[in-house]
């Protein structure tokens, strides 16, 4: 019977542990001009856990990867920009310098209309969470928001 205690414990902690997740997200668009819109990915981070930059060297965590789904209604306009305060860090687990965001970070493609339309862009988010003591597998995040 202790034997059957313990595996259910077991298992259930790592369900737990699996269902954590030190990161939210929120999605916001922002009009800057007729027919030029800011798609903001907003990341929320808990306390001692931080997200990795895009531009995260090969050989180190996963950096965070954004892939808009194709609109045929919408062109993005240049490269994502990342606005937060970026921590630079050699990480010797890595044995590389790392860039990474604690708090907040906010992701930013600049869309524009081919046309007066309503429509949504959506995508997915591909981001590694990391403390000082331990990172978490990989994540996948969906979005979808709405320009009017």
């Amino acid at each position: 019977m202790k034997k059957i205690f313990l595996l259910s414990l077991i298992i259930t902690s790592v369900f737990i542990v699996q269902a954590q997740n030190p990161v939210s997200w929120s999605y916001t668009v922002k009009k800057v001009a007729d027919k030029t819109y800011e798609i903001h990915l907003k990341a929320i981070i808990d306390n001692n856990w931080h997200i990795y930059s895009q531009q995260t060297p090969e050989g180190g965590p996963v950096p965070t990867t954004i892939k808009f789904n194709k609109n045929p209604l919408v062109i993005a306009g240049g490269k994502i920009k990342e606005n937060g305060k970026m921590i630079m860090k050699h990480e010797d687990v890595f044995g590389i310098d790392v860039m990474y965001y604690a708090d907040s970070a906010d992701f930013v493609q600049v869309v524009q209309l081919k046309a007066s339309a309503k429509t949504n862009v959506s995508g997915i988010i591909e981001y590694m969470v990391c403390n000082d003591h331990e990172c978490m597998p990989p994540r996948t995040e969906k979005f979808n928001v709405k320009i009017e």
